[in-house]
């Protein structure tokens, strides 16, 4: 029996089966990764979309709380070919709706050739078509969620590993990834994380070694204060930054960002070093990136598949950003010398 439907932009709609109930809305965008739901499911930069899964099983190792990389599922939705009873009822705890038993290569196709699309979810035993067009109707495009920050950020500061023998880092969360925190502290860094309208003197009451602008969802437009604060330090701090980080950091000096047509997203993104023409297998999570770096940056890495700038530099101004996320939780691992690099930095300030 159908008691779920996904309807998408065109109003075409896909029937499905229910896993957990509920209407939503949001950008419908796919991931490739074939392991790592709970790290996706957890990742705040899956805010306002619907996340469909392209591998055919999701679940097949259970659901396991260590695993997460913030304190709840960021998607509005879920999309899949077959969910399994565990993540089912975890998304039903969430409050998530989740649907399956649809074509999912069908929908991976479109997104492929039409680009990511608004969507709108109705699943449950008395759902009809009409509840997920009403949810389209009402879906806005990613750059209209203009304080999309306030739904992800920490509202108050934080620090992590206070006795710290390593540098300070003021880790500005527009987003972050628990795994960033963590890969920070393991090598020893006092991490101050702050919210994402962080203001001059926030940061200065730290007293930081490290400006450090997180990933997060959305235009990076919308992170003013993020900007601002780049603006502000630049020439005075190192400054770092992963995913919308890299975009922020580009934008504020001077470079351009853009929507791309569907994203990167999923661990296998290989990434091609211009000055060692070593490549990389990246995780990578993000829908817009930066069309033009301006004059103050260099490109160091790019995308094997686009020649999208993975990797941004001036070595003279301590700036050192990745578009893909180094700690890569759930892998590969390649790319983890980055926080060795950014602390180096650091060190030197």
């Amino acid at each position: 029996m159908t008691d779920a439907y996904v309807a998408v932009e065109g109003e075409r709609v896909i029937e499905a089966r229910c896993r957990s109930p509920g209407t939503t809305r949001g950008e419908l965008v796919f991931t490739t990764a074939y392991t790592g739901y709970e790290e996706s499911l957890t990742d705040p930069s899956y805010e306002e979309q619907i996340l469909t899964f392209s591998y055919p099983l999701i679940g097949n190792y259970g659901v396991r709380e260590e695993r997460f990389e913030s304190d709840r599922v960021q998607p509005n939705g879920v999309v899949a070919r077959d969910l399994t009873d565990d993540v089912a009822k975890w998304l039903r705890e969430e409050g998530v709706p989740a649907v399956d038993e649809l074509d999912t290569r069908d929908i991976v196709t479109e997104i492929r050739d039409t680009g990511a699309m608004k969507c709108g979810v109705a699943a449950g035993e008395d759902v009809t078509e009409r509840d997920a067009l009403d949810e389209l109707a009402q879906c806005k495009h990613m750059s209209e969620h203009t304080d999309i920050g306030a739904q992800v950020s920490i509202p108050e500061a934080a620090t992590y590993n206070e006795d710290g023998d390593g540098p300070t880092v003021a880790l500005v969360d527009c987003g972050a990834k628990g795994s960033i925190i963590e890969s920070l502290v393991e090598r020893d860094a006092v991490v101050h994380l702050l919210p994402y309208d962080a203001t001059e003197e926030d940061v200065a009451s730290y007293d930081p070694d490290l400006l450090f602008i997180s990933n997060g969802p959305g235009d990076p437009e919308n992170f003013e204060r993020a900007n601002q604060l780049v603006d502000s330090y630049v020439d005075e701090l190192p400054i770092a930054g992963i995913c919308l980080g890299q975009q922020v950091v580009a934008s504020a000096l001077g470079g351009e960002t853009e929507k791309m047509e569907f994203g990167h997203r999923g661990v296998n993104q290989p990434v091609r070093d211009l000055r060692t023409d070593r490549v990389v297998m990246t995780t990578q999570n993000h829908g817009y990136t930066v069309a033009d770096p301006g004059e103050s940056l260099e490109v160091t890495q790019v995308n094997v598949n686009d020649d999208t700038p993975e990797g941004l530099e001036n070595d003279d101004l301590g700036i050192i950003t990745r578009q893909y996320h180094p700690e890569a939780n759930p892998g590969p691992h390649d790319s983890l010398t980055f926080f060795d690099d950014v602390l180096a930095l650091a060190e030197e300030n």
